[in-house]
């Protein structure tokens, strides 16, 4: 069991390279799959799963159009943003039954948006007890599941 985490760790550390360009436009370039983590594609906006995810589950929905902020989007851009948003939560409470969730974006470098130049939204579901010293103290996170399991999970929920 030792040598099958220290091998996961390894392949989730090592994925951790930055990329040319923006990694929402790069993934919307490729076919949806386990490699580019594109759950589903809307008219505008998308599903994908966040490389680097809080909890199993968290998947982020942004636009298909590379905008910064809220407000160089279209009202119906916006709003397929939040039904997607909804539908997310809905799909993953069939899936891993969280107890809440956290809905938020971090919009501009100074808010800690990790894509600054692709405003995206993040759902990540939530369980009683899910912060424990590790991640607070520890600043670790363990996840019970990897993350291509999680996109076949969530893909199949998509009905894909």
């Amino acid at each position: 069991m030792k040598r099958l985490w220290a091998s996961w760790r390894m392949k989730y550390i090592t994925k951790a390279t930055t990329e040319d360009g923006c990694v929402f436009c790069n993934a919307l370039a490729k076919s949806d799959s386990n490699d580019n983590l594109v759950v589903m594609r809307g008219e505008r906006a998308f599903v994908i799963l966040n490389k680097f995810p809080y909890t199993s589950g968290h998947v982020m929905v942004a636009p298909l159009a590379h905008c910064a902020n809220l407000e160089e989007l279209d009202p119906p851009t916006r709003a397929e943003i939040m039904e997607l948003s909804t539908h997310c939560m809905s799909t993953l409470r069939k899936i891993y039954n969280p107890q809440a969730f956290n809905l938020g974006a971090n919009i501009g470098e100074a808010a800690g948006a990790g894509v600054p130049g692709h405003v995206h939204f993040h759902i990540v579901p939530r369980w009683n007890g899910d912060t424990n010293f590790m991640s607070t103290v520890g600043e670790v996170r363990i996840l019970p599941e990897e993350l291509s399991d999680t996109y076949r999970r969530v893909a199949h929920a998509w009905g894909k």
